[in-house]
C-alpha cells in the first residue's frame, strides 16, 4: 500500500517518449499485481492454462516490457521483493484479512449472478504464489530482460540502484521508495495510458510521471529524515500511524518540532513504540549489489517452450513478442538528451 504522500506531492507529468534510453528499477510485485487484479476473465477469475497455473501476470508483464523495450528503448530492471521485515507482520495480516473478506463476498456475488460487483470483488483477492513470482523471473530470463532479488523489500533495493546511478530512477505506484531514498522516482510506466477502476466501474487517465526527492524536500522545507518521521505519523507499511494526522499536518509538525522526539507529549504518546526501528529501516535497509542492469539476448526456443507448450500462449502471440525484441530499438538522439536535461 505504501504510505500516503499523495496531497503534498511535487511531480512533473511527462510522457514514455521523454524518458526514452533510460534504465529503471521497477518494483516487480507492483507491477504484478497491477495485472493480477486487471487482467480477468468476465467473472473476475484471472487467466489461467490448462493446469490452472494463473498467466495473467505473464500476458500483461510480457507485452507491456516487450513494447517498453523496443517501442521506447526504456529498460525495466525489474526488482523482487524477498523476506519482508518483521515490522511488516501486522500490515501483511491485514491485508491478508481484507482478501478473506473479498473471496467471501465475491463467492457471493457469483452466487446471485452478479458479475459486475463478482469482479469488483475479485480484483481485491489477487495473490502472488511463489511458483507464480517463479515464473515472472523465468519469462524475464528468456526474453533477456534483468531482474533482481531483493533481500528484503524491493522498493529499498530499486532505491538503492538508483542512489548508486545504475539506474535512472525507481519505478513505482507507491512512495516508498522516496522513503528509501530514491533520488528520482517514475510512476505509470503504462503503454495503455488509462487504468480501468473496477471499485467505481470507470477509467481514469494516466501519464508517466517523475518526482524529484530534491526538489520535494526543498518544496517542503524537510530533510530526508524529517519526512520519514512525517510518513510515520501518516501511516506506513510498517505502523498504522496517528488518527486525524495526514500529510500535510505531518509535514507542520515536523517543519515545527523538527523530529518525533521533539513532539508534544500527547501526540509523540499516540506514537507506536517501534519508531525508532521503522526509521532506522527506512535509512538503512537491506540491500545487495550483485545485480546487472543489461538486456541480455532472447532465448526464443525455451520462450516457445516456456509459454506455448506449458502455459498455453498461443504460437501467435509469443511471435508478436519475438518479432518485437528482434527488430532494432530506435536511440534517443543527442539532441533529444540535451533538451531533456534543460
Amino acid at each position: 500500500m505504501g504510505v500516503n504522500l499523495t496531497p503534498i506531492i511535487v511531480k512533473k507529468v511527462t510522457t514514455l517518449d521523454a524518458l526514452r534510453g533510460r534504465t529503471m528499477a521497477v518494483d516487480a510485485f507492483n507491477v504484478l499485481y497491477q495485472f493480477l487484479a486487471l487482467i480477468r476473465t468476465r467473472t473476475g477469475t484471472p487467466l489461467t492454462d490448462g493446469e490452472g497455473n494463473v498467466t495473467s501476470h505473464l500476458v500483461g508483464l510480457a507485452f507491456r516490457t516487450t513494447r517498453l523495450i523496443t517501442d521506447y528503448n526504456i529498460i525495466p530492471v525489474f526488482v523482487f521483493d524477498g523476506k519482508p521485515p518483521d515490522l511488516k507482520k501486522a500490515e501483511l495480516e491485514a491485508r491478508r484479512e481484507q482478501k478473506r473478506q473479498a473471496e467471501k463476498e465475491y463467492s457471493e456475488a457469483v452466487e446471485k449472478g452478479d458479475f459486475a460487483v463478482a469482479w469488483r470483488k475479485a480484483v481485491q483477492t489477487s495473490r502472488l504464489s511463489y511458483s507464480m513470482v517463479d515464473d515472472a523471473k523465468h519469462l524475464m530470463t528468456l526474453l533477456g530482460v534483468p531482474w533482481v532479488q531483493a533481500p528484503s523489500e524491493g522498493e529499498a533495493q530499486a532505491a538503492y540502484m538508483a542512489i548508486r546511478g545504475d539506474v535512472w530512477a525507481a519505478s513505482s505506484r507507491d512512495y516508498d521508495s522516496l522513503l528509501f531514498g530514491a533520488p528520482r522516482v517514475v510512476r505509470y510506466l503504462t503503454i495503455q495510458g488509462q487504468e480501468w477502476l473496477p471499485s467505481r466501474g470507470r477509467a481514469r487517465k494516466l501519464e508517466p510521471e517523475i518526482i524529484d526527492l530534491a526538489q520535494f524536500l526543498a518544496n517542503l522545507g524537510l530533510t530526508r529524515e524529517q519526512l520519514i518521521d512525517a510518513a510515520i505519523l501518516i501511516g506506513t507499511d510498517f505502523n498504522p500511524g496517528i488518527k486525524g494526522v495526514g500529510p500535510k499536518t505531518a509535514v507542520k509538525l515536523m517543519k515545527k518540532h523538527g523530529s518525533l522526539e521533539n513532539l508534544p507529549g500527547e501526540t509523540r504518546e499516540k506514537l507506536t513504540t517501534s519508531y525508532p526501528e521503522i526509521r532506522e529501516f527506512y535509512l538503512t535497509p537491506p540491500t545487495v549489489n550483485d545485480y546487472s542492469t543489461q538486456l541480455q539476448p532472447l532465448k526464443r526456443e525455451e520462450l516457445y517452450s516456456f509459454l506455448c507448450d506449458e502455459r498455453d500462449f498461443s504460437r501467435d502471440r509469443v511471435n508478436v513478442l519475438v518479432k518485437r525484441l528482434e527488430k532494432p530499438i530506435r536511440q534517443r538522439s543527442l539532441a533529444e538528451w540535451v533538451k531533456e536535461e534543460k
